[in-house]
């Protein structure tokens, strides 16, 4: 718990999809895809939330992306099977669930291949603007968020999960102290990877996040 800014980091072992009431980010890529195996694999966390929270209906999720990116302005296009226009990095579609929110946000950029990739820089840019959405509208309530980094992202090599757990953490602490974004950010580890983490330096870093 922190007190400047008033807000609470956890980090838990679980299934993010099992947070039925909180609001949550699921990450997506640029062109927000949704068909499912050929270009968003299923055991994905995308692909998961397609099936558990849209019962696999993939027009009603494409309905409520297409509502919320409504207002933005595309960033070009790509010639790809599924969807071709991009949208900036970092660009979050804020979807009304009952009950909750759900953030999808782009932080991947899909190629001609319909390979995603990302960068830490543009992993960088996405948190900065995913706080900025959860904050104007997340009413202070907690929100649910996986550890960015790895599976179709091809970043796990460049950023392994502790040190996206720390980008992460310190990007949500920087924003923090301007405004408050949530009351509390619950970052959500498959138990697999959570008992590989390193918790004492994790707790470490936690802890010196506070003012002296």
């Amino acid at each position: 718990m922190y007190e400047t800014p008033n807000t609470r980091i956890r980090v838990v072992k679980g299934d993010l999809l099992d947070e039925e009431t909180e609001h949550l980010v699921i990450t997506t890529c640029d062109t927000f895809d949704t068909a499912t195996p050929n270009i968003i694999a299923r055991n994905s966390l995308q692909g998961q939330a397609l099936e558990r929270i849209y019962d696999n209906n993939t027009s009603r999720l494409d309905g409520d992306l297409v509502a919320a990116l409504s207002n933005t302005e595309p960033a070009g296009d790509v010639a790809k099977e599924g969807k071709t226009v991009r949208y900036p990095l970092g660009t979050v579609a804020t979807i009304d669930h009952p009950g909750r929110k759900l953030y999808f946000v782009a932080v991947t950029r899909m190629d001609e291949n319909n390979n995603a990739q990302g960068t830490p820089d543009g992993l960088w840019i996405s948190l900065n603007r995913l706080w900025v959405a959860i904050a104007r509208s997340s009413n202070g309530r907690t929100v649910c968020m996986p550890v960015i980094g790895g599976g179709m992202s091809r970043m796990s090599s460049i950023v392994p999960t502790q040190d996206s757990l720390r980008f992460t953490i310190l990007s949500f602490m920087f924003a923090s102290r301007k405004n408050l974004v949530c009351s509390e950010l619950r970052i959500v580890m498959r138990p697999e990877d959570y008992e590989r983490l390193d918790r004492l330096e994790l707790q470490s870093f936690l802890t010196s996040l506070k003012p002296s």
